[in-house]
């Protein structure tokens, strides 16, 4: 069921269809702000603007892509179903673009997701399968699905549409900075199966060259910092848990891997901890709520601040679609924080 290595050598996205992306998403996406603290900024030495997709439509980025992604194709075969697989901002997101559109949407979701991920897909009219992550294939699920309903499968990171649509994320950042004069160092995106990080980094870099990309990712998920060092893709190890649910895939993709290794710098591995600290500094000084995987770019830049002491750098806060007891654990990470 995975993308075939052949597509190496099909076209990929690049900014014309980021920029067709953007058009098609106008008016049911928001467009969110940069925004920034000046006590954070004085106490990690550098000017950090944040873009907080946890305030976008159904909580995380995924909107973007999906809605591009169905809204393509409802156009080239009206009424088709769809089905995807998402531990829950991707089934979020395909869920309401569905209900948007019109069009019948099953979701293949993990056992353990979070509740209020769960409960927010079937709010948008979504039927939910479930799987035991740890056990069973989401592909092969969605695949049988597929075969029985005529569905298309929606995949959440290897898939064009997908990733032009997230990479509408980059675009607003490029815009935003030009329109406010802001030369832009650095960008920190969280990474999962890559197709953020992919669309941000190939309209960053489009439109800014000289400004680096970086990418945070669970330790013992750290597939992707493996997958460049050796060239190759390789597979998370399942047997490690981590709290950043929303990054937890068994692989970077095909297409998004070969946009990052054209225009990505590199990436970090960043703790459960890190992940709760960089929660709360993002409530305590932003007033957002992030998820644990939604502040895995942040928490990144957190750990290396000497690194990038003195940079412009824009974070990328992906998701906010965290269950309350996660919320009150990061709440309780409080060491180290600046005062507000």
């Amino acid at each position: 069921m995975e993308i075939a290595e052949e597509i190496l050598h099909q076209p990929g996205i690049d900014l014309a269809m980021i920029e067709n992306a953007a058009e098609r998403i106008k008016g049911q996406a928001r467009r969110t702000p940069l925004l920034e603290a000046t006590l954070l900024n004085e106490f990690l030495g550098m000017r950090v603007l944040f873009k907080p997709e946890c305030l976008q439509k159904t909580g995380s980025f995924k909107f973007r892509g999906a809605y591009t992604k169905l809204s393509r194709l409802s156009e080239a075969e009206p009424g088709k179903p769809v089905v995807a697989f998402s531990s829950g901002n991707h089934a979020q997101g395909v869920a309401h673009a569905a209900q948007l559109l019109g069009l019948s949407c099953t979701i293949v979701m993990p056992d353990d997701a979070p509740a209020i991920k769960l409960g927010n897909t079937r709010a948008y009219g979504a039927n939910i399968v479930t799987y035991d992550r740890f056990s069973e294939d989401r592909e092969a699920i969605a695949h049988a699905i597929s075969m029985e309903t005529n569905a298309e499968i929606v995949r959440p990171f290897d898939d064009l549409d997908i990733m032009s649509g997230q990479g509408t994320t980059g675009l607003e950042i490029v815009q935003d900075a030009i329109d406010a004069g802001t030369r832009v160092d650095h960008v920190f995106c969280p990474a999962g199966g890559g197709g953020l990080l992919s669309g941000i980094a190939l309209a960053v870099k489009s439109c800014m060259p000289d400004t680096a990309i970086w990418f945070a990712e669970p330790a013992g998920f750290d597939d992707v910092i493996r997958s460049l060092a050796t060239g190759t893709r390789q597979n998370a190890d399942f047997q490690t848990r981590t709290i950043c649910d929303a990054l937890l895939t068994k692989s970077v993709g095909v297409r998004p891997f070969k946009v990052i290794q054209e225009h990505v710098s590199g990436g970090y591995a960043i703790t459960d901890d890190e992940a709760l600290s960089a929660m709360f500094l993002a409530y305590q000084h932003l007033k957002v709520v992030v998820e644990p995987g939604g502040a895995a770019a942040f928490a990144a830049l957190l750990q290396q601040r000497q690194r990038f002491a003195g940079s412009t750098v824009v974070v990328v806060l992906s998701g906010g679609n965290v269950d309350p007891a996660v919320f009150a654990a990061c709440l309780a990470q409080s060491d180290g924080v600046p005062p507000q």
